[in-house]
């Protein structure tokens, strides 16, 4: 299918998937039956659209996802490939609750205090961004919070779902998901919500916003090269899969990334994350995306080795033993979710079976299917 083609199809999903789960499946169905040429879907299209105005005019305001980064973690700073990808199962939205009742007084404490870091990040650099703070701190006022289900300090994007909405609530001449996302516009938007999700993490790449805002599949070729991707349909009833493992901790974000950049200053860990880190990353990434899945499992296993290796301090104490155990026997193979410390871990099995047997005693998410 030609490239303009494809982007049509991806841009009328990703606005579906924003603003209602069933909708957005029942046009999945459709996206996955063959790559529909646009002559083909133009009727479909016009009804589509007015269906999409009166679904918005009844929701009381768009879901923003959770994330998985299926590779790229900590490779990303030092411009490996990563591709990340939007995770239904947990959501959030801006709602106000005018009770102000305990249960959101945290969420609101924090958007205050969030707030304020904006109106300092537009004064500070007002050719970023700038938002309607009017309306923003009124919001806050009357009671705004985040009513979210993605889990904090687990590595599935909870704060870039967070910095999302509030970009595409409150920013002044916004980039829409409507418009057609040049290059040079998913870069902008990148370096946006990277410093909007600084005020959380310190530092960010800016891509789990990203991820969230457009609820599309990343490819991260390199710092300045993103584009969003198409990856293989998953297979009905299949044995391979792609699972959350729940550390049953939470993690920060901070003094992970903290840690990684202390590493960088020695020559031994630079050399490591270019010759090995790097390397089965990026052949990770085109492996999945090619649906080549035989190798894919022989670079995961190498992956996760390294990472085992050379980033233990990311990787909860009680789980180095579990981490070696799915190498050696090659029921599953682990690595990192996010920047690691707890909360998931990633991992991956050629048989689910298996892997639910030898790790019983721990709850798995299977997030897609080989």
């Amino acid at each position: 299918m030609k490239c303009h083609q494809k982007k049509a199809t991806l841009f009328i999903y990703s606005f579906l998937v924003r603003f209602n789960t069933i909708y957005s499946q029942i046009f999945l169905n459709i996206y996955l039956l063959k790559w529909l040429s646009l002559p083909q879907i133009q009727g479909f299209k016009t009804k589509i659209c007015i269906f999409i105005v009166r679904i918005i005019k009844l929701m009381r305001g768009p879901l923003f996802y959770s994330k998985i980064l299926l590779f790229g973690e900590y490779g990303i700073i030092k411009d490996s490939k990563g591709l990340s990808i939007p995770y239904n199962f947990y959501n959030g939205a801006l709602k106000i609750d005018t009770h102000h009742t305990v249960s959101t007084h945290k969420s609101n404490a924090s958007l205050k205090r969030f707030a304020e870091y904006l109106e300092t990040l537009q004064t500070e650099n007002p050719s970023l961004v700038s938002f309607d703070m009017e309306a923003l701190k009124k919001d806050v006022e009357n009671g705004l919070y985040f009513d979210s289900s993605i889990p904090q300090g687990y590595g599935v994007g909870s704060s870039g779902a967070l910095v999302a909405a509030i970009y595409d609530k409150y920013a002044n001449d916004k980039i829409t998901v409507l418009e057609n996302l040049t290059r040079e516009k998913l870069l902008t938007l990148k370096a946006i919500f990277a410093e909007m999700e600084s005020f959380f993490h310190g530092k960010s790449s800016g891509l789990d916003p990203l991820n969230s805002y457009l609820s599309l599949p990343i490819l991260i070729n390199s710092k300045d090269n993103i584009e969003p991707a198409g990856i293989p349909s998953q297979t009905e009833n299949g044995k391979g899969a792609v699972f959350l493992l729940d550390s049953g901790s939470t993690g920060e974000t901070a003094p992970m990334v903290q840690i990684f950049m202390e590493n960088m200053k020695q020559e031994g860990f630079r050399n490591m994350l270019k010759d090995q880190f790097v390397k089965h990353t990026d052949a990770c990434v085109e492996d999945f995306l090619q649906g080549d899945v035989k190798s894919l499992f022989g670079n995961i296993k190498q992956l996760s080795k390294v990472v085992l290796d050379n980033f233990k301090p990311m990787i909860p104490a009680q789980f180095h033993k579990l981490w070696k155990k799915g190498i050696d026997s090659n029921a599953y193979y682990l690595k990192l979710c996010g920047s690691g410390g707890g909360g998931y871990m990633l991992g991956f099995t050629e048989d689910i079976d298996k892997a639910r047997k030898a790790l019983k005693d721990y709850k798995l998410e299977v997030v897609y299917n080989f």
